[in-house]
């Protein structure tokens, strides 16, 4: 792996940490349920996507 390649995937890690925090964050916030589902999903996906660059290391 490039130099160049491997800052993309730290960079992407970063990106993908910071929006499955701001997410669970949010989600723990909400009360409406469905919108709340909504906002875990989107914070399970972020969780997939940083597993799946971090599994590039």
């Amino acid at each position: 792996m490039t130099t160049k390649e491997l800052l993309y995937v730290e960079d992407a890690l970063g990106h993908a940490q910071y929006v499955m925090t701001q997410c669970n964050q949010t989600a723990s916030q909400l009360q409406d349920s469905e919108l709340k589902n909504l906002v875990q999903q989107m914070a399970d996906k972020q969780k997939m996507l940083f597993t799946s660059f971090y599994g590039l290391l």
